[in-house]
């Protein structure tokens, strides 16, 4: 409890600091996979702080701080980096500076909780046993996954976490709310791009054609057997087709019809066993019709599933240091994070943090052009990253 109380003082000591450069962070934000003056800005955080770092994935950076007895005990915190293709319409003094680029996910957020907690860290690194590792990751918002890349170039080795913790805005939950989830959190998100091919020809002679809008359209109608039929009910998923291109005057019937849509499962063994059925039948209906299709599924990120021992433990921490009534469940959501590729090879723990304050108007949604939060949850962020990290 010593060690509790000391990390609560030091974040509300500098949770004035890292409102700052949260604040620097949200005015310059940098696309997936683009976040080198990002990379560059965390680095001098490190070294300013004695952090030894590396960099691996060109723009991902990894700290080490050691406490007492180094090996005893690993455990990794992760942050992203990214922003989003958004213009931000807040009329705020710390507004993006970059036209069509905005934090509207709330990724600043992270990269400056994890840079509060590494400072409280390195302050009380005498006070606790083992290794953290600070991940801070490109790229969570596009397709590999920057987690991807990261855990490909080593992050998950020398030393090997035996967990690791990440922390989400949460713009439903208020501020000085934290919430957690075991099992089940999020789900994988797959893309499909389906071109069905046929002969093209006059409107007023569909007989001479291939009508690839209607096999688009008996596509379209079959893929909901999927999951409405072929799929355990008690196994959350979803599939959507959200795009159809094809023709562009009413007399022609097209020769080519783009589709594209997203699939989603919360288990693993499920969601492969999906893109059979997917595939079969996309190329049943088309064939059947006298079409030709090509048919590929974008394999994204998996599912983002919480150890269930450690979301007891770090339950139980959040409610020593906040109180066991700023402590709620996790709703389950079919939305997906790249945190799924950490989950699925070791322990993890996706928590949420709230950050709304309806009373000031801060309610918007992420990914939203007017999406904010209470920075109160600044010191919030910091302190408990640094408890999990220290103790869990």
């Amino acid at each position: 409890m010593i060690l509790l109380q000391r990390i609560k003082a030091l974040a509300a000591l500098y949770a004035p600091q890292f409102i700052d450069i949260r604040r620097h962070l949200h005015a310059h934000p940098e696309l997936s996979y683009q976040e080198y003056e990002t990379s560059a800005f965390v680095q001098r955080q490190l070294t300013d702080m004695g952090i030894p770092f590396s960099v691996m994935a060109e723009t991902g950076v990894v700290g080490i701080i050691e406490g007492v007895n180094p090996s005893a005990r690993v455990v990794a915190l992760r942050a992203d980096m990214d922003a989003l293709p958004i213009e931000e319409a807040n009329d705020i003094p710390y507004k993006s500076t970059r036209p069509g680029i905005m934090h509207a996910c709330g990724h600043d957020v992270h990269t400056s909780c994890l840079l509060g907690a590494a400072k409280i860290l390195t302050e009380t690194r005498k006070e606790w046993t083992g290794t953290v590792k600070l991940i801070f990751q490109p790229g969570e918002e596009k397709n590999p996954g920057g987690a991807s890349l990261m855990i490909r170039d080593g992050v998950l080795e020398n030393p090997r976490p035996s967990a690791i913790f990440g922390l989400h805005v949460h713009p439903q939950l208020p501020v000085g709310k934290v919430s957690f989830r075991g099992g089940m959190v999020m789900a994988s998100a797959d893309e499909l791009y389906i071109t069905v091919r046929g002969k093209g020809g006059h409107a007023a002679a569909p007989h001479s054609t291939v009508d690839t809008l209607l096999v688009a359209s008996h596509i379209v109608v079959a893929l909901q057997q999927v999951t409405s039929r072929q799929r355990d009910p008690f196994q959350p998923s979803v599939l959507s087709i959200t795009s159809i291109q094809g023709g562009h005057t009413t007399n022609v019937i097209p020769a080519e019809v783009k589709m594209m849509g997203t699939f989603r499962a919360m288990n693993e063994e499920w969601r492969f066993k999906a893109h059979t059925l997917i595939r079969r039948l996309v190329e049943g209906v088309t064939h059947g019709m006298g079409a030709e299709v090509d048919l590929h599924i974008d394999v994204g990120y998996p599912t983002v599933y919480n150890n269930e021992t450690l979301d007891v433990r770090a339950r139980a921490l959040a409610v020593d240091y906040m109180g066991a009534g700023q402590v709620e469940e996790t709703e389950l959501r079919m939305g997906a994070e790249d945190f799924g590729y950490y989950s699925q090879k070791i322990p993890g723990c996706f928590y949420r943090l709230g950050v709304m304050n309806a009373a000031a108007g801060i309610v918007s949604g992420v990914h939203t052009p007017t999406f904010n939060i209470d920075e109160r949850a600044i010191e919030t962020g910091i302190g408990l990253m640094a408890l999990f990290g220290s103790t869990a």
